[in-house]
């Protein structure tokens, strides 16, 4: 076989060669994933709604998307709302919280964050109940669900005042939701939905 020149055109067709191959096979692989990806979450997101809403067994109903993204999963225990805000140290966070009927916080768990380790990502046990910035048992009508530097009544992960803020955003933006308002996590205007 004869080798080939090494001329820009030669070098331009090569490296074409090798982005299309390259890039049918990530194609393939991602076609090969997205379903099992998609299960995936939809299990991890149906095991949150019971861990936020402490049952076993509960029937959702069809969730509710709002404008802004907050989405509401009305069930037969609860409402669980799951709200995000752009605004965290690491990038966006998403939180799911669950609620009883009178809007008292029943739990809540980190659906998507990209927190540093060790610091922001304790978000997920540090508001937990028996955690330093409890917020389980509160109700946000009655508590100020800010941080303590704010003039909150919650104490903010320490070295980690960007991600209570934002991860406190998020509960708020879900209570607001959840009393038929929009609530804008990265700036806190609230306005009634167009459902």
């Amino acid at each position: 076989m004869k080798k080939l020149e090494s001329t820009w055109y030669n070098m331009a067709i090569v490296l074409t060669l090798i982005a299309v191959v390259a890039g049918g096979a990530l194609g393939y692989v991602n076609e090969l994933t997205k379903g099992p990806i998609q299960e995936i979450k939809a299990r991890q997101l149906a095991d949150g709604i019971k861990k936020v809403l402490c049952a076993d067994q509960l029937e959702v109903q069809a969730p509710d998307t709002l404008e802004n993204g907050t989405i509401l999963y009305a069930t037969d225990k609860g409402t669980a709302v799951q709200a995000s805000d752009p605004n965290g140290f690491g990038g966006t966070l998403t939180v799911l919280v669950g609620f009883d009927a009178e809007g008292v916080i029943m739990g809540y768990q980190i659906l998507q964050t990209s927190e540093t380790p060790g610091l922001g990502a304790k978000a997920s046990d540090w508001f937990q109940k028996g955690g330093k910035g409890c917020i389980v048992g509160l109700n946000p009508k009655d508590a100020n669900l800010t941080v303590g530097k704010d003039g909150g009544d919650v104490d903010a992960i320490t070295a980690s005042t960007i991600t209570s803020r934002a991860f406190l955003r998020c509960v708020n933006a879900a209570y607001a939701a959840l009393n038929d308002e929009y609530a804008d996590a990265s700036t806190g205007a609230t306005a009634k939905p167009k459902h």
